[in-house]
């Protein structure tokens, strides 16, 4: 069992990445962090990470689920937009992967067109809103949701809730 969390070069929720982290450790699941910076990465609280493996360089079949982070630097690389990104995401999906978007990277999966049909959580951006509806989600005004190998999760502070769920269906706990 191994995770990939990526992160966005700068400006990635803080807050995010913590809760994420600390629910894997506790599990004792090995995770890598992962963004398209070589250099470290600052969160828009301060906090760095410096990415373990460039997002260039994974192969999905390495890993048995990503969760992509939130936070304002989705939107200033338009990572939304980033086909190799994109073509990642599909990959974790098409082989029945966990995927997991937290916040405004729900973006991120409704552009890789892996939602239609599946019950997507809408956080508080208008963006992601009208994403998820052209790429048919069904939106949903949960905390979390889970549709499949798909969970989406509305903010950081609905991670507490899901991440119990999301550990259950990786089989870790």
């Amino acid at each position: 069992m191994r995770v990939l969390v990526f992160i966005p070069p700068n400006d990635f929720s803080d807050e995010s990445v913590d809760m994420v982290k600390m629910f894997l450790e506790r599990w004792k699941v090995p995770h890598d962090i992962t963004s398209y910076s070589k250099k470290e990465c600052v969160g828009s609280h301060g906090a760095t990470y410096t990415p373990d493996i460039n997002t260039n360089k994974v192969s999905y079949a390495d890993y048995d689920g990503i969760v992509l982070v939130d936070g304002k630097g989705v939107e200033t690389y338009r990572l939304h937009e980033f086909r190799p990104l994109l073509d990642l995401v599909t990959q974790f999906n098409s082989s029945g992967k966990l995927v997991c978007a937290i916040g405004n990277s729900i973006r991120i999966l409704a552009r890789a067109n892996i939602i239609k049909g599946k019950a997507i959580v809408i956080p508080d951006d208008e963006e992601t809103k009208k994403a998820v509806l052209l790429f048919h989600g069904v939106p949903s005004d949960e905390g979390n949701e889970f549709a499949d190998n798909i969970v989406t999760i509305k903010s950081y502070s609905d991670i507490e809730g899901a991440m119990p769920a999301v550990l259950e269906k990786m089989g870790v706990k």
